[in-house]
């Protein structure tokens, strides 16, 4: 075991605890205010976060980086079987709860509670490489084997998703699902007849929503409804031009008291721009950038297929989401809800991050 250890790929282990770490440090901050309004304790949601995110999270990583990667190919349909099991759980009554959110996308058994949608990044990601893995070549090109198998599969994770609703989910899935079909061999043609898919849908969902709608218009006109829906937005913007250069210095944010909404989740991007300034702040991005590339080159040295799709889609999935959800913060990407990887708040988003990571490192080792 312990010859196994020195050989995955250290580099990436240390930028995933260096962000992880990071992650505690910002939510420390920025969620002070908000844990002494509702719990009378500044350090009530960074407890939680290491004692259902962090620490469970470190087990699962050091789980997943000791089981052959070999073993999830094996497995992958009862992965999909989970996956949409999962997703259906949210609809039974007695066990989907929303907690006062918009999308009911939680279940709570007794005093657990975990966001299934999490899981389901991880575990769809598992079937859908296995699948793409077994039709290489002419069969993930063919219309008939290649693409609508494709777009079924897509589309019963998407349904699911949609009912809750949860659109910011859907829309991380569907980006890192529409890059492994794209690694995996796609057609060209298929890809924009996918792309242009998506925009149609966009639109109809939006049109079909007033409260997508309302958001959707924000995006295009922030300075409309300030006070209303354009206020997370344009709270957000304020922090982070706030934040200068070099930031108003750790743990002074003054947003994180009750004018930015969502601090410890979606909008904590722009609390550690406003705390930590422009440099520190594209230090992280280009950290997080390193981890991406780390892990597209540990993709580019593994002579298996599957686990090289396996480690496009995991580090894919990170960058979709930090791109939608930085993307919102600064205004080029309409506001989804969707959490930064590895410091919003959420213990079944940091579990689920670190065993994905924890399965990088595994397949790191049959690296060439």
């Amino acid at each position: 075991m312990k010859q196994s250890f020195l050989n995955i790929d250290r580099v990436f282990l240390v930028l995933i605890i260096g962000l992880t770490v990071f992650g505690i440090l910002v939510l420390t901050s920025a969620s002070g205010p908000s844990g002494y309004e509702q719990f009378g304790d500044s350090y009530y949601f960074v407890k939680h976060q290491v004692l259902s995110g962090l620490l469970p999270g470190i087990i699962a990583m050091m789980i997943t980086m000791f089981i052959p990667f070999t073993l999830y190919k094996k497995v992958a349909f009862p992965m999909l079987i989970i996956s949409i099991v999962l997703l259906g759980l949210v609809f039974i009554p007695g066990v989907g709860a929303d907690f006062g959110t918009f999308a009911h996308s939680w279940v709570q058994v007794a005093d657990l509670s975990f966001q299934p949608a999490e899981i389901v990044k991880l575990t769809f990601l598992i079937y859908l490489c296995a699948w793409m893995a077994k039709r290489q070549g002419a069969k993930i090109q063919d219309f008939s084997e290649g693409l609508i198998p494709f777009l079924i599969i897509i589309g019963i994770i998407a349904g699911l998703i949609l009912l809750q609703p949860d659109l910011g989910t859907l829309t991380v899935i569907a980006g890192t699902a529409f890059i492994i079909y794209f690694v995996a061999g796609g057609s060209i043609k298929h890809l924009l007849m996918l792309a242009g898919g998506c925009v149609v849908g966009f639109w109809i969902l939006i049109k079909s929503s007033p409260y997508r709608a309302e958001r959707f218009t924000t995006f295009l006109h922030p300075e409309l409804d300030p006070q209303g829906v354009g206020y997370q937005i344009n709270q957000a913007l304020l922090a982070i031009g706030s934040g200068g250069l070099l930031g108003r210095g750790y743990g002074h944010s003054v947003q994180k008291f009750q004018y930015l909404p969502e601090v410890i989740g979606d909008s904590i991007f722009a609390i550690m721009s406003e705390e930590l300034g422009f440099i520190f702040t594209m230090l992280f991005i280009v950290v997080f950038v390193i981890m991406i590339l780390r892990g597209i080159d540990i993709a580019r040295r593994v002579p298996d297929r599957f686990g090289s799709y396996l480690i496009i889609g995991i580090v894919s999935w990170f960058g979709v989401q930090a791109f939608i959800n930085i993307g919102a913060m600064v205004g080029i990407m309409p506001i989804t809800g969707v959490p930064l990887p590895f410091l919003s708040y959420g213990g079944t988003a940091l579990v689920v991050s670190l065993a994905a990571a924890g399965v990088v490192l595994n397949i790191s080792k049959y690296g060439k």
